[in-house]
C-alpha cells in the first residue's frame, strides 16, 4: 500500500498491526535514536487548505520525532492563490521529491486525486465530508488501550454526523474490528446511508431513535463538533436550543455505563455538544486523544516508509 486515503485501505490484520506499532511510540517523546538515525534524510510536506490545530501539528511532531524534516505548505500563500491547478501543485511537489505529503482539503476525494500524480506516499488528513482515517485509528487506539479490546464494545457516537468525516471513518473501522456504534442526534443531522460503511464486517451500525437510546449502557460516548461552517441551512433553532435537547451532560452521561468513557475528536465547542464539566470531568480522555495521536500517526508513517 503506497498511500493511507481512507479506512477502506484497512484490513482488521492491519489495524492491529498499526495500533501495536503505536504502543511502542507510548510517550511519543522517547524514540529510540535508532529510529531517528533510521529516517534521517527523509521529508514529509504538509498541505493544508483548511484550519486545523490537532492534526496538523500531531503530524508535524509525529514525523520530527522520528527524524524525518518537515515543510508546512500555507495553500494562501503557494502557488493554489495565484491560480495554478491542484494537478501541477502536486507535479512541482513531486518533481522536489518528497517521501510523505500530507493533505487536508475542503473538497471530498482531493488526496486520492492527488496521490495519482505523486510519487510520494499521501496521507489524507481529511477531505470534505467524506473521512478522517488517522482521526479513527486514533479513536480506536484511544478505546483499545482503555478497555482491552475493540470487539462487543457499544459506543455511541452524537452530534452533527451529515457533515462528519471522523464518524465516517469511526463507523467503518470500529465496524470492522467488531465494535457496535450507535449514532445519536438530530434528525436534521442524521446521514442517510452511512450503515452502508459497515457493510461486510462483524460490528453493527444502528441510527437511535433518541438520544437517550444512542447512549443507554454504551462503554464510550464520542461526540462530534456541530461544524458551522458547514452548515448551509437551518438544521437546528440556534445553539443554544441544540444544547437544551442533544447536549451531553452530566446528567444525559449517566445514561451510559458507570465507568463509560467520553471521547471528541475536537476543537471541542463548550456548552453547544458538550458541557464543559463533562469535557473536563474523570470520564473525559480527550486529552488523552490527542496524545495518542502522535503515537498512531508515528506507527502509520513508519509503516508506510517500510513499504
Amino acid at each position: 500500500m503506497k498511500d493511507f486515503l481512507d479506512t477502506a485501505d484497512l484490513s482488521p490484520s492491519l489495524v492491529t498491526e498499526l495500533l501495536d506499532c503505536a504502543e511502542r511510540f507510548l510517550p511519543p517523546t522517547d524514540v529510540p535514536e535508532a529510529t531517528r538515525t533510521r529516517w534521517q534524510g527523509k521529508h514529509l510536506v504538509t498541505l493544508f487548505s483548511e484550519a486545523s490545530t490537532r492534526t496538523r501539528t500531531s503530524f508535524e511532531l509525529a514525523a520530527k520525532r522520528l527524524g524525518l524534516k518537515v515543510v508546512n505548505i500555507v495553500v494562501g500563500m503557494s502557488s493554489l492563490a495565484k491560480g495554478e491547478t491542484l494537478r501541477d501543485t502536486i507535479l512541482t511537489l513531486d518533481a522536489m521529491q518528497p517521501d510523505v505529503v500530507v493533505v487536508r482539503h475542503a473538497v471530498a476525494g482531493v488526496p486520492h486525486f492527488m496521490a495519482r500524480f505523486s510519487r510520494a506516499h499521501v496521507i489524507n488528513a481529511g477531505d470534505g465530508e467524506h473521512e478522517h482515517p488517522t482521526q479513527a485509528l486514533l479513536d480506536a487506539f484511544t478505546l483499545r488501550r482503555h478497555f482491552g479490546r475493540l470487539a462487543g464494545l457499544q459506543i455511541a457516537i452524537l452530534g452533527d454526523i451529515r457533515h462528519s468525516r471522523v464518524a465516517r471513518s469511526n463507523v467503518r473501522l470500529l465496524a470492522m474490528m467488531g465494535a457496535h456504534v450507535r449514532l445519536g442526534g438530530p434528525r436534521t443531522l442524521r446521514a442517510p446511508g452511512i450503515e452502508q460503511f459497515a457493510a461486510g464486517w462483524p460490528g453493527t451500525v444502528c441510527v437511535a431513535n433518541s438520544l437517550r437510546a444512542a447512549i443507554a449502557d454504551a462503554d464510550a460516548v464520542m461526540v462530534l463538533r456541530i461544524q458551522q461552517e458547514r452548515l448551509d441551512g437551518a438544521f437546528f433553532p440556534s445553539l443554544g436550543e441544540y444544547f437544551t435537547h442533544f447536549g451531553l451532560t452530566r446528567e444525559r452521561l449517566d445514561w451510559a455505563k458507570p465507568e463509560a468513557i467520553v471521547l471528541h475528536p475536537g476543537p471541542i465547542n463548550r456548552e453547544v455538544e458538550i458541557a464543559s464539566d463533562v469535557a473536563d470531568g474523570v470520564q473525559s480522555v480527550i486529552q488523552t486523544q490527542v496524545t495518542h495521536g502522535v503515537a498512531v500517526r508515528m506507527a502509520l508513517l513508519e509503516w508506510l516508509l517500510s513499504q
